[in-house]
């Protein structure tokens, strides 16, 4: 696989001439007073408590979607569910999420980042808590919907207004950092799950509920954060977006970034026109492409570990969940080290052999059926990083928040129909055929992602987002 060539990249992708990743270059400052820019301070406490409500943030939401899977066993006690109603439930918060990132991305873009940093925790943390009362399905679909609407919000949001404070040396790691803090809060929930959730004929409500305590958490430490100054410069808010910038960076950074401009389009319609298109399409296809196999695997482990005959005891889901956590982390180093182009790639490529040899290997083989999980799992971990990184680099200012809602929307979207598919699936054509289906997916993300993806490494957010 070769790495990004710019000269032969599709002219939308990729500014004219940027700077290789090995180099790092500082902004140049129209003031010539020695000034730095936004896009290169140093890494500060703001930054740092920025990171910190967004990794919460993420958290919450991990352990969220994670505890449904070990609730859905336990609730049967007192709600009969078919598989009809258990597909339901396991889909409805990715379908909240579907549309909760169109509503909140482009409300963001409009109303600004703040607003919706608070508003889609206060949704996130009532209905998180009101599924203790939940008395039917219904009602509980009704409630994970809501989550979801909260969480899309969030995922618009939120990678957006970090990516719009961080600097670009660190860019990378902190967005990628997403994925590391959303696996944490998955893993917990399932470790939670495999312990509490038979434990009483009630536990499915003590878990789900539970993701209440965190959302309460993030909401509070929330308030009091400030509106991105990107946005507010878009807007024509000069003075404002300076006096953010000098409050928590100090006088002597500026912000990198030209005045406000006007677009014939906005909202959504702005990332339809000619200038955009590719790069819409390229992180709704990506996006999807990978999160399909995630949740359509992850939210019925325990039933595919039944179906191929190694649930015996919970060894196999310990080890899983081990290697989600190492490769979280393993993706961190790899978005430091390597190209965006080149991760993205070579993961996809890594993702369709492992699910390949998961469709072709007998049952009877259970430590290569163990060996194929294992790698298919650390490397999904790893380049999961990769969706809180590509979107908001990708998007300018003014339509960012709709890009990055655009693309988790379709991602969610697409997770959905694979999660509820996935049950009837495995049921009329069996694991093998549904694991080739799968990977099948991860070749069109790998085919897109070869002709289209950017290379955004070390440039600034506005060369990245071609401003």
């Amino acid at each position: 696989m070769s790495s990004y060539n710019s000269a032969t990249a599709p002219s939308s992708l990729a500014p004219a001439n940027p700077p290789s990743h090995k180099t790092h270059q500082r902004s140049s400052d129209p003031t010539g007073k020695g000034r730095i820019a936004l896009d290169d301070v140093p890494v500060n406490g703001f930054h740092i408590k920025i990171a910190g409500l967004t990794f919460g943030a993420h958290l919450t939401e991990g352990y969220a979607l994670g505890t449904i899977g070990f609730a859905l066993a336990s609730l049967q006690q007192q709600i009969h569910i078919d598989a009809w109603w258990m597909g339901l439930l396991g889909s409805s918060a990715l379908i909240g999420i579907f549309f909760g990132s169109l509503l909140f991305g482009w409300l963001s873009d409009r109303m600004g980042r703040q607003k919706i940093f608070l508003t889609s925790f206060i949704i996130i943390t009532i209905a998180a808590f009101a599924q203790f009362y939940a008395e039917t399905a219904l009602q509980l679909c009704i409630l994970r919907f809501l989550i979801g609407i909260g969480m899309g919000g969030d995922f618009s949001v939120g990678h957006t207004l970090l990516a719009e404070f961080s600097p670009r040396k660190h860019r990378g790691t902190l967005l990628g950092s997403f994925s590391v803090i959303w696996t944490v809060g998955y893993v917990a929930a399932n470790v939670i799950g495999l312990f509490f959730a038979d434990a009483s004929p009630d536990a499915w409500r003590w878990l789900l509920a539970s993701a209440g305590i965190p959302a309460l958490i993030v909401l509070i430490l929330r308030a009091g954060t400030p509106e991105s100054p990107r946005w507010l410069l878009s807007k024509g808010r000069k003075a404002e977006a300076e006096a953010i910038v000098h409050k928590f960076f100090g006088p002597n950074v500026w912000l990198d970034g030209g005045s406000a401009k006007e677009h014939a389009h906005t909202g959504y319609a702005r990332l339809f026109q000619k200038d955009m298109i590719r790069r819409t399409l390229f992180n709704c296809i990506f996006f999807v492409c990978l999160v399909i196999p995630y949740f359509a695997i992850y939210t019925f482990l325990p039933l595919i570990l039944k179906t191929v005959g190694l649930n015996e005891d919970h060894t196999t889901d310990f080890m899983l969940n081990g290697l989600l956590m190492a490769g979280a982390l393993l993706g961190i180093w790899l978005t430091i080290k390597l190209s965006r182009r080149f991760f993205l790639i070579g993961s996809f490529a890594i993702l369709t052999v492992a699910l390949l040899a998961l469709a072709f290997t007998p049952q009877s083989a259970s430590v290569a059926m163990i060996v194929a999980f294992a790698v298919f799992t650390l490397i999904m971990s790893a380049v999961s990083n990769l969706v809180g990184v590509f979107p908001p680099e990708c998007f300018p200012t003014e339509s960012r928040a709709c890009g990055v809602g655009m693309a988790v929307a379709i991602s969610r979207l697409g997770s959905a129909i694979g999660t509820f598919l996935l049950p009837v699936g495995v049921a009329q054509f069996g694991f093998s055929i549904t694991m080739m289906i799968l990977a099948a997916i991860l070749v069109i993300g790998m085919i897109v992602s070869i002709i289209w993806a950017p290379e955004t490494k070390s440039l600034t957010l506005n060369q990245a987002a071609g401003e």
